[in-house]
């Protein structure tokens, strides 16, 4: 996959997100000069899954990874929300379940990977399964970078069998996090998104983004390419993302197939 972005991470590079910014709205100035171009990717999007699904020749598998409040669940209702839901799907990753446990750490995530004609997000990831062991130490260095070596040849694997993957990190400031986790006490109507969880792994910040920086750094090959996001503008985010995602389907040219029968010669 050639893709061209400020934010793709090359492979073999070394990341460094304490030096990426995270508030870079590149040529958009405001909100409201973004608006129209957001309006114009779901409408290119509906168009583009719809040759998808009907072509079944690729399937398509985004990856949504971010500390705490970069906006997952955001990024998937502001560009998703004109994509026709029988193309799509959305897989989240919790806490592996007993079953999952006794599995390879890659078991839950296969079972949720498209078939051909699909976009299946990943909200949270199979990363998650080497990103917090790692912070908490309940695996060693070693066993993570193995880890991540599983990944790349799991990812290779369904790229070879048509699976096109893109990797976004959403990065945000910590005080940005702040922000966002003050307008969750703030208001009543978003308590429920607050948990006892969220709050305890903020402390380990500093953890995580060096968990993040070998990640980004180890696992960006050209066939599943990380791009580093700027997430303090949530209005931009959606942009940058959905950018690249319309830029990869536009690229496939893909065709509606063949049709089965002579429509004009059906007479109702």
């Amino acid at each position: 996959m050639k893709i061209k972005s400020p934010y793709l991470v090359k492979p073999h590079t070394k990341v460094r997100l304490a030096k990426k910014s995270t508030s870079d709205t590149g040529s958009y100035k405001s909100e409201e000069a973004a608006a129209a171009t957001l309006v114009k990717h779901r409408k290119q999007l509906a168009d583009l899954q719809d040759v998808f699904y009907a072509n079944q020749s690729k399937a398509l598998l985004i990856v949504l990874q971010g500390m705490d409040t970069a906006g997952k669940d955001g990024t998937i209702s502001h560009i998703f929300s004109g994509i026709n839901p029988q193309g799509c799907d959305v897989a989240s990753f919790k806490v592996p379940t007993p079953l999952e446990a006794r599995h390879d750490f890659l078991w839950r995530a296969h079972a949720q990977v498209p078939p051909r004609g699909m976009i299946n997000i990943f909200n949270r990831s199979h990363y998650e399964d080497v990103l917090s062991p790692r912070v908490h130490k309940l695996i060693s260095a070693k066993v993570a970078s193995r880890h991540l070596e599983d990944i790349n040849e799991f990812e290779s694997m369904l790229f070879d069998n048509d699976v096109l993957i893109l990797k976004f990190y959403l990065h945000i400031s910590r005080d940005e996090q702040t922000r966002r986790l003050q307008s969750r006490i703030d208001d009543t109507k978003k308590h429920w998104k607050l948990s006892e969880a969220d709050l305890h792994e903020r402390k380990f910040w500093p953890q995580y983004i060096d968990a993040y920086d070998h990640i980004l750094s180890t696992t960006s090959p050209k066939h599943a390419p990380w791009f580093v996001i700027p997430s303090d503008n949530k209005w931009y985010r959606n942009i940058a993302i959905s950018t690249i995602i319309v830029d990869l389907m536009q690229s496939l040219k893909l065709k509606f197939p063949d049709p089965t029968v002579d429509a004009s010669a059906i007479k109702l």
